[in-house]
Formats: structure tokens, sequence, C-alpha cells
């Protein structure tokens, strides 16, 4: 078996006709994860991806606003991006870095082998001079998701996560 002229695909939910489902995309932080970060990053200033009721900055900008339209200029930038449009997200935190403060991203780390990752954070992670650092995230994390209820399993998706970390130009 060869993997030559493999083209990896997005799962369905991702490109599909009805896009992405707002109940799947719908994962916001939990509080035992996100307050960690929070004081070792100086304290987030913006959450660009969220929802009034998972919003974990004062400031944040919602589906509505459109935090991928909006300028994340001079702040410390928290970003849990629906994850049916990682491509747009990560882009979009490469033109705003040199802008910010920092930019703190939790995305799935199982999706490796997908353009975005390929194009956007492989070339460029822990390397030299670059201001992307990855962390891979031990085991599964909790998210929190409105209106759902809890299986005797958990409510865990089935993939690690990572942070994608943009640090703060001096």
């Amino acid at each position: 078996m060869t993997l030559t002229g493999f083209k990896a695909k997005n799962h369905p939910q991702q490109t599909g006709a009805r896009g992405a489902l707002d109940e799947v995309d719908d994962r916001g932080t939990a509080p035992e994860y996100f307050d960690p970060w929070n004081e070792r990053f100086g304290g987030f200033t913006l959450d660009v991806a969220a929802a009034p009721h998972n919003a974990k900055c004062e400031k944040f900008y919602t589906r509505q606003d459109d935090g991928l339209a909006q300028s994340w200029a001079g702040e410390r930038v928290w970003c849990n991006p629906p994850y049916s449009g990682l491509y747009s997200w990560v882009e979009k935190a490469w033109r705003e870095h040199p802008h910010t403060r920092g930019i703190v991203m939790l995305l799935p780390a199982n999706r490796v082998e997908q353009k975005w990752w390929q194009e956007l954070v492989e070339p460029y992670r822990d390397r030299p001079g670059s201001p992307l650092s990855v962390e891979f995230l031990p085991g599964r994390m909790r998210f929190v998701r409105p209106n759902v209820v809890i299986g005797p399993k958990g409510d865990r998706p089935p993939f690690g996560c990572c942070l994608l970390i943009w640090k703060e130009e001096q």
C-alpha cells in the first residue's frame, strides 16, 4: 500500500453543503484548563471566537461580530476557534500576531496532515526565530457545551489538543 497521491480531506461536516453544526462547533474551554493558561500568559484581554455563554474575557467577539473580520491589535488574545474552519483562524493569527501582545490558540492535535497545519504551522513551529511554538497537551480535555447531557463515559472528544502560541513581538 502506498500513500503516493493521497489527498487528505476534511470531515464532511467541515465542508458539507449545510456547513458546520453550531452544537458541534460550540465547545467552550473549561475553567480548569483556561484559568492556569490565563495566569501563565499574563491575562488574556480578548477572546476572539466566543459566545456570550462561554466567553473567557470581558472583551470578546461572537459569531455575529466575526472575529476574523475584527482587529486583534494591542490585545493579548485567547482563541478556541470553531474546529470546522481552522485554516481561516490560523491564517488570521499570522496576520495579527505582530500587532498583538501574543496569541494563544487551542486546537485539535489530530489534524497535522491537513492543509492548515502543513502550510501554516509545520514550517514555522518551534524553529529558531519563529514566533510560533506548539505545546501538545496530555490526555483529552473536557469542553463546556450548552444543553449537553453528559453520558457515563464523560464528554471528551476523541482527540487530544494542542496550544499554538505566538509570542509577543519584542
